[in-house]
């Protein structure tokens, strides 16, 4: 009962009842609708676009194929109190793609701590240092969303679980910032689209397959390419989606031809039905983007009407 009430309290100053979303055009910056878009609340399962971010970015640096590399079950995932779609236990191996799968598109909070525990020591080695794998992991995590500008933004873990005595908290703008960021990767992009996919898994008992099925019910409709949902108690029901357009083509005064690609950004959060909300956003959306792109996409007032982000590279 004591933990019980000290994990309400701890969450009574981010868990407003209220939806929040955020409608952002990705390439510009510009917000086309907002509510609630700077209240801090636990975001559940979109907490793993962090973990998968840091994890392909360590795959990048390191040179390893993630497609091949291998990663084993820890012990410490028996403490979370959840199931695994692909049944994972302790000394089980999988890929780092086929973890990766599972993390974004099943949602699988077990392959999340095992990407966050392999990652982890993997930086730990890195750096000849000794000390909790995860805990550094999730240190990554937080310098990630420093990096990224989500100042209002706290990772306590990899998963989105609402398990830790100090909850984690972000809000509707920050994870746009965090779609934003996770859909410059190539690896992340090609994942989160996938409808379904067959992965493995190698146990004691030899090799086994699954079939994978996508969490988000707006996979397949035109333009959308992903990206996460999430869903607990404290959190709601919460999504966040991206959606391209083709790009608008324009002749410059000088005769040549200019290009601006076009691709919005929706979060949801605590939306009891958050994917008619997202296709009802996505509408309004491009509603009033596209006119303001046509008007020369004038901004009066950068810090209000713009999504600060740091600029690809």
């Amino acid at each position: 009962m004591r933990k019980f009430l000290c994990l309400f309290l701890a969450f009574a100053h981010v868990l407003p009842a209220q939806e929040a979303h955020m409608v952002v055009e990705a390439y510009s910056g510009k917000v086309l609708s907002a509510e609630n878009s700077t209240v801090k609340r636990p975001v559940a399962s979109l907490t793993k676009l962090a973990t998968a971010i840091v994890a392909v970015d360590w795959a990048n640096a390191s040179g390893t194929d993630i497609a091949s590399h291998v990663i084993r079950v820890p012990g410490i995932v028996l403490q979370l109190n959840t199931t695994s779609q692909l049944k994972l236990a302790p000394g089980d191996s999988l890929t780092l793609r086929d973890a990766l799968y599972a993390a974004l598109i099943s949602s699988d909070n077990i392959a999340a701590l095992t990407i966050a525990h392999h990652v982890g020591s993997q930086l730990l080695a890195h750096r000849g240092r000794a000390g909790d794998p995860v805990l550094a992991f999730v240190a990554e995590m937080n310098k990630l969303a420093k990096a990224i500008y989500a100042k209002k933004t706290l990772f306590v873990n990899a998963h989105g679980l609402e398990n830790d005595p100090k909850p984690g908290y972000s809000t509707a703008g920050d994870m746009a910032r965090l779609s934003i960021h996770a859909m410059r990767r190539n690896a992340i992009t090609f994942i989160v689209r996938q409808k379904s996919r067959k992965v493995s898994v190698t146990g004691p008992a030899g090799k086994r397959s699954y079939t994978l099925n996508n969490t988000n019910k707006l996979i397949g409709e035109a333009g959308i390419l992903g990206i996460k949902t999430g869903t607990t108690n404290a959190a709601g029901p919460c999504l966040t989606t991206c959606m391209d357009r083709d790009p608008v083509v324009r002749t410059k005064p000088d005769g040549s031809k200019g290009v601006t690609p076009r691709r919005l950004i929706v979060v949801v959060l605590n939306c009891p039905d958050r994917f008619a909300r997202t296709r009802q956003l996505i509408k309004a959306g491009w509603a009033f983007y596209d006119p303001w792109l046509a008007d020369g996409a004038p901004v009066k007032n950068r810090k209000r009407e713009i999504l600060s982000t740091p600029a690809a590279k």
